[in-house]
């Protein structure tokens, strides 16, 4: 297999410069059903590394035995084909992240990286998605790359929709202050017949524009930060068949424990708090999102 990335959270994320508590959260109680990890960077670190086999193994002492890993660069996407061949608790998603087009298309190259997605999207069956693409109207303000660099961004979104289509993928998507820009070329190329929305960061009146067009809405540790409450809203408004749950570890790591590395054995901190938001039993609420990971990525693995 090929070597785990080499990738720090430090390269891959831009920080604040302030010292950060790196020690590990204690894992929380088990859940008393399983979920999937439905967007997980296991090739990122924040700290120390962990081996894959001992992050597998410490989600599912905590009722968290499944892990969709997410490539979102071609050094990750290779890889994240690579381990969830190897391993049984994972399956993968390819994909080039949005902000990585810009970067591509300036150098000529993502016309030849957009092929390899395809290529790593058809290799094996375990993998079950293409994403995370999508539109980041945060980071690309940050980078200063202009219209150029918003036109590649939007080309490589409509090229990953066309290959989920083709390839019957999930698409999983990104979507950084472009709600609007989002659903319009969704709604431009056509949804694929499985999609979701990753890291949910709307309202409750963008929920219900996603749901109209049949989409998955996937919610992380940000559900529990205090100032999220259009997040909960959206959360409160989203129909027990179509609520996920990630991590996108190593970051937006759930309260107490938000600005330490995640990971996906923390799955259960975010689950709880769901089940508070929408009132709902524990166990019923984590029967659902394990119900609905399946039919989102084509299929229990």
């Amino acid at each position: 297999m090929t070597e785990q990335p080499t990738r720090s959270r430090a390269a891959t994320e831009e920080t604040s410069g302030a010292r950060r508590d790196r020690e590990r959260p204690p894992a929380p109680e088990p859940l008393p059903h399983p979920v999937v990890d439905n967007h997980c960077h296991l090739d990122i670190a924040d700290g120390d590394w962990v081996a894959t086999e001992d992050a597998i193994a410490a989600a599912a002492a905590v009722g968290v035995p499944r892990i969709v890993q997410i490539g979102c660069d071609l050094p990750g996407a290779r890889w994240a084909v690579e381990v969830a061949a190897g391993h049984d608790a994972l399956v993968a998603g390819v994909a080039l992240h949005p902000n990585e087009a810009p970067r591509l298309a300036a150098t000529g190259d993502l016309e030849a990286a957009l092929e390899e997605i395809e290529q790593l999207a058809a290799a094996h069956d375990k993998v079950r998605a293409v994403g995370e693409t999508g539109l980041d109207r945060f980071r690309h303000a940050q980078s200063r790359t202009g219209e150029e660099g918003w036109t590649a961004q939007e080309e490589s979104f409509r090229r990953h929709v066309d290959i989920a289509k083709r390839l019957d993928k999930t698409l999983v998507i990104h979507d950084r202050e472009a709600h609007d820009d989002v659903l319009r070329i969704l709604d431009e190329e056509g949804a694929p017949e499985r999609w979701v929305m990753h890291c949910f960061s709307g309202d409750d009146d963008f929920a219900r524009r996603c749901l109209d067009r049949g989409a998955h809405l996937s919610f992380a540790g940000t559900v529990t930060f205090k100032n999220a409450a259009p997040l909960r809203n959206a959360l409160a408004v989203t129909p027990r068949d179509r609520v996920l749950v990630e991590t996108d570890a190593p970051y937006l790591t759930p309260v107490p424990y938000r600005g330490r590395p995640n990971a996906s054995y923390l799955v259960p901190l975010t689950v709880r708090a769901m089940a508070e938001v929408l009132q709902a039993d524990l166990e019923e609420l984590c029967r659902a999102i394990d119900a609905n990971t399946e039919i989102a990525f084509g299929g229990a693995w």
